[in-house]
């Protein structure tokens, strides 16, 4: 196999992750993100944001930061509302659910909730013989490779302080949304919006690792307990801390980020060049190409990748994600296979 696309996050971790965590490793520290070099990570994170009140938490992966963070909003009546195609819905295996909370999913286009449908959840759920919505939950960017642009975030919030929600953003990908040419908002304009965010660092460079912005006050109380139940409290706290002040040290995270998506955006227009269709068109790392079974099943010969889903009886869906490792030399023998596995030629 020449290369893998099947995520952001195959490679071990970026050198200067791994240099950090090696950095004095008899030192000894706090535990439990209670550690000298986890508290500049945080504050390197509030300045960025511009968010001086906000607590930082630093989890292990987009997963646990979920259930956490949901988890910790709710009561025991209350519950969350997803796109169709958000990970807490599609890719979490009920994780959710299983703290006894109720996922409501919105079938969306172009992987985005609107206001319309959070008002339509709401409206549905009128009285205590149902779950009362108070949570919503957005990916940025989305689990299709689209961003929300400023517009859009912040007529959801809007929509959150009218009707009295919570306004969650899963930023698994916001590395890779932020440097999109999409983005039109800043870190700054997130921390003004959302009651809780994550920076993703899993999956643009770090070795593991989500650092949880909690902005809203309200929700900081007891947030460690919360942590702690949901085996999310980290005794070895600085192994992430220590990488998050080497990603956002030299303009680092936003370069590891920009590679990715450039690898992406060539992968697109190669594919698109060669008259392959898109659902949609990504600015971010994930690209969703549609393709003959017969030519994925020759690229699966010399590529990782997964098939995302059926689109009609001859071809489906498959999933390209590329990585801040993704050399550009392997996009273009992609694009090259792929020009002669539509052509029916051996590749």
């Amino acid at each position: 196999m020449h290369h893998q696309f099947y995520n952001d996050y195959s490679e071990t971790a970026h050198p200067a992750c791994l240099a950090a965590i090696a950095h004095e490793p008899m030192r000894q520290e706090a535990g439990y993100g209670m550690d000298t070099i986890s508290a500049q990570a945080a504050e390197a994170i509030r300045t960025i944001c511009h968010a001086p009140e906000a607590a930082v938490h630093f989890l292990s992966g987009g997963t646990q930061a979920n259930l956490t963070v949901i988890s910790s909003m709710l009561r025991p009546f209350e519950a969350v509302i997803s796109a169709h195609t958000g990970h807490i819905f599609a890719n979490e295996t009920g994780a959710i659910e299983a703290t006894g909370h109720k996922v409501i999913s919105m079938t969306v286009t172009q992987g985005k909730l609107t206001p319309a449908d959070v008002r339509a959840v709401v409206a549905a759920h009128p009285w205590e013989h149902g779950v009362r919505p108070r949570v919503v939950y957005i990916s940025q960017s989305t689990e299709i490779g689209t961003v929300y642009n400023l517009t859009e975030l912040r007529a959801l919030r809007e929509v959150c302080t009218e009707l009295n929600l919570y306004f969650f953003i899963d930023g698994a990908r916001l590395g890779s949304a932020l440097v999109s040419t999409e983005a039109d908002w800043t870190l700054a304009d997130i921390a003004a919006l959302a009651d809780v965010f994550y920076i993703g660092g899993t999956k643009n460079g770090a070795l593991l690792g989500e650092a949880v912005v909690i902005v809203n006050t309200s929700l900081q109380t007891d947030f460690r307990y919360h942590l702690k139940q949901r085996g999310a409290l980290l005794a070895k706290g600085r192994v992430i801390g220590s990488q998050f002040l080497a990603l956002l040290s030299n303009g680092l995270f936003q370069a590891l980020a920009t590679h990715a998506n450039q690898c992406a955006l060539a992968l697109q227009n190669g594919l698109l060049a060669l008259g392959v269709e898109f659902e949609s068109l990504s600015s971010t790392n994930q690209i969703f190409p549609i393709l003959p079974n017969d030519a994925i099943t020759a690229l699966q010969a010399r590529y990782g990748f997964h098939v995302w889903k059926k689109y009609d009886e001859g071809r489906q869906m498959i999933r390209l994600v590329t990585s801040w490792a993704t050399p550009l030399d392997k996009v273009k023998d992609f694009i090259a296979d792929a020009r002669d596995a539509l052509q029916h030629k051996e590749i």
